[in-house]
């Protein structure tokens, strides 16, 4: 395993994993056996950087969510792990209410609710602290300086290490970071998007998509992590939920000429080097010149390993020219 460093500070920052482990599903749709086996062997790969969050996963029974961190939980305290695993969890889309959504029922970013969310993950997690804390989605109807300050009395307390954004307006992003600073606060320093080597369209109606890929890194949120050495992008649906070895899962906003074009040059890079498309894209994205860490999810022990495989594959320099410029 390779690791990288998320954060600045040395006293919330930590070496994780290259590779990081979705556990959205774990706990609903994929159960307690299989998700233990699977962590149980990430972690023997010497991964440690694990992704959940407190609404995983309300549409699957209609629920408010809760599932994924619960089965965290139960993984902790059965195989006795401590803080060398790194837990990931999110907070503010939580639906308010069961068999509602976080699209017009989300519990938002208010102080109230960011303090009471991360109590009831840490509760849920069987954690003293949270490691990484995400703002999930956007709240406008509460002020940026309002969630700031909420975010940063956490980690004063110490109940929370490193906070992260996620699917956030960049502007907004850079708007709460200036807030924090200005304050002399902790701010965001994860980010956490979609992205994967094909590309969407960005020029779409949002709600044209209801499945969430308009949350992903476009060329905007890239600059600004160019331009900001001290931030990470936690990079979510790498392998776009299968649809590279199973096109007919491909998002519409991913149908237009340059997708072809892309997955030509994916398709030859594994030729070259015996590795599969999925494995290449993941490789694509830990050795790149911007800190990414993939967030690839899987839902069985085989599909965990074809993407630990991915770590170690090397791309050349050449390779890595091609996959760029394809468009």
């Amino acid at each position: 395993m390779k690791y990288r460093t998320i954060g600045t500070d040395p006293k919330t920052r930590r070496e994780v994993s290259v590779l990081a482990l979705g556990a959205m599903l774990f706990g609903s749709r994929t159960d307690e056996d299989t998700a233990f086996a699977v962590l149980d062997r990430y972690v023997e790969a010497g991964g440690n950087f694990i992704d959940t969050s407190d609404n995983y996963a309300f549409w699957t029974d209609g629920g408010q969510g809760g599932q994924s961190e619960e089965l965290l939980g139960r993984w902790r305290r059965s195989r006795g792990i401590g803080d060398e695993i790194v837990i990931a969890t999110k907070l503010g889309a939580r639906p308010l209410a069961p068999g509602t959504s976080y699209v017009d029922n989300a519990e938002g970013l208010s102080a109230k609710v960011i303090r009471e969310a991360a109590e009831r993950s840490r509760e849920r997690l069987g954690v003293d602290r949270l490691d990484l804390l995400y703002a999930h989605i956007e709240d406008h109807e509460v002020s940026l300086r309002e969630t700031v300050e909420g975010f940063a009395e956490l980690v004063a307390e110490g109940t929370v290490g490193l906070l992260g954004v996620s699917n956030h307006a960049v502007w907004r992003v850079e708007r709460a970071r200036s807030v924090a600073a200005a304050a002399g606060l902790p701010g965001y320093e994860v980010l956490q998007y979609a992205h994967s080597h094909l590309r969407p369209r960005y020029d779409v109606p949002e709600d044209l998509f209801p499945d969430g890929s308009l949350g992903h890194a476009g060329p905007d949120l890239l600059g600004y992590l160019r331009e900001e050495p001290g931030l990470t992008l936690v990079a979510y649906s790498p392998l776009l939920k299968g649809a590279y070895t199973h096109p007919d899962r491909l998002p519409a906003d991913f149908d237009h000429p340059g997708t072809p074009a892309r997955l030509r040059v994916l398709r030859d890079v594994a030729r070259e080097t015996g590795a599969t498309v999925n494995q290449v894209v993941l490789a694509w994205q830990i050795g790149g010149p911007l800190p990414i860490l993939p967030l690839a999810g899987v839902s069985s022990s085989a599909q965990l390993e074809e993407n630990l495989a991915a770590v170690d594959l090397e791309l050349t320099e050449r390779q890595r020219a091609r996959l760029d410029a394809a468009h």
